[in-house]
């Protein structure tokens, strides 16, 4: 099992000080557990928990915040879980591996009175005390009405060919939503599915090993791929040049990753979606830090009889990446430029 990294914000305990006969006000305090899913996508190292830890830094600089990865195991999830709630944890910010497996530590977790937020991924089967998100059915539809108009605007026909779909994995709600969203997205278009795929663990080396399959099986008819994040558009494009397709058809992303932006600088990936995770993680602390102080946050709307809190995120391509990515400061010139994806930056006009 992965060893446990806790990380103590601010002093270990809150000192009153007694000016006159005043005492000072006694801010928030208490331990918040923040449990995330997988180590395949690199967001949640390099955003989520930074962005996390930096909002209960200013929020809440008496609690003490426990961080695990549970690197895609869902009963490796459970005792990382059930470890946070034996350390005193009294709000876990929890993305499941397995979101239907969630509820029972949910259930478990209430009945103890620590409050549960879902993060990213939902539970639907049992209500969270609060779920916070980017819209992930609106990021599948919103990647694939982008890569339906791009291949319109090619003059990509209909009629002689279709799409591949690689989804999530089969045990992330979150990949549902995103799979019913592309879904919508990809309807009326008049491009068929040819085939779709649910990724296991978001494993980029399964979604390439499937798409290779499905390139022997349907060659020139796929002019498009849509596949439900960067990792899995990576193997997915992998697989067409392993196979020696040149060009490659245009494959969708999502997590706007270093490596799914570099792949739209050159040119292999069409788009991705920007999600600065720090803003869903910042949310995410407002709200562990509200039920610390006693307060139940109102969502902006209800899911899966859920309180919840959604952010709209952005499709990127190359005719936006230097302006949204680069030029607003999410990645920067000297992350992407880098080898091969210098001359595509020339190109494009990020200078670093």
């Amino acid at each position: 099992m992965k060893k446990a990294t806790n990380y103590l914000i601010g002093a270990s305990a809150l000192t009153l000080s007694l000016i006159g006969s005043t005492a000072a006000v006694a801010g928030p305090s208490g331990t918040v557990a923040f449990l995330m899913p997988d180590e395949a996508s690199t967001r949640y190292e390099q955003h989520d928990f930074p962005g996390f830890e930096a909002a209960m830094k200013k929020l809440c600089p008496d609690c003490k915040l426990l961080y695990q990865n549970a690197n895609a195991d869902a009963a490796q999830q459970q005792q990382q879980f059930n470890s946070a709630i034996s350390q005193g944890a009294k709000v876990i910010v929890l993305d499941p591996v397995d979101s239907t497996a969630a509820a029972s530590l949910v259930h478990m977790a209430q009945a103890q009175g620590v409050k549960v937020i879902a993060y990213d991924r939902p539970v639907p089967s049992t209500p969270a005390d609060y779920y916070v998100s980017f819209d992930n059915e609106g990021i599948g539809k919103a990647i694939a009405q982008s890569l339906v108009q791009h291949m319109k605007d090619k003059g990509v026909p209909t009629g002689k060919g279709g799409v591949l779909e690689v989804n999530g994995s089969p045990t992330d709600a979150a990949a549902g939503l995103i799979r019913k969203g592309i879904h919508e997205g990809l309807a009326g278009s008049g491009y068929k599915t040819l085939a779709e795929y649910d990724t296991p663990e978001w494993a980029p080396p399964k979604a390439q090993q499937w798409v290779s399959g499905q390139i022997t099986r349907f060659g020139s008819q796929i002019v498009g791929v849509v596949a439900a994040n960067d990792g899995t558009a990576g193997g997915t494009i992998a697989a067409f040049k392993a196979a020696g397709v040149n060009p490659v058809p245009p494959v969708t992303g999502n997590d706007a990753t270093v490596a799914g932006l570099q792949l739209i600088i050159s040119g292999d990936q069409y788009n991705t979606i920007l999600k600065p995770s720090e803003i869903v993680a910042a949310a995410a602390a407002k709200v562990a830090v509200g039920f610390l102080s006693g307060q139940a946050p109102k969502g902006e709307t209800t899911l899966f009889k859920t309180p919840t809190q959604l952010f709209t995120p952005m499709v990127i391509t190359q005719s936006n990446i230097k302006a949204e990515v680069v030029d607003k400061g999410f990645t920067t010139a000297d992350q992407l430029c880098t080898g091969r994806y210098a001359d595509g930056c020339k190109k494009l006009g990020i200078k670093h």
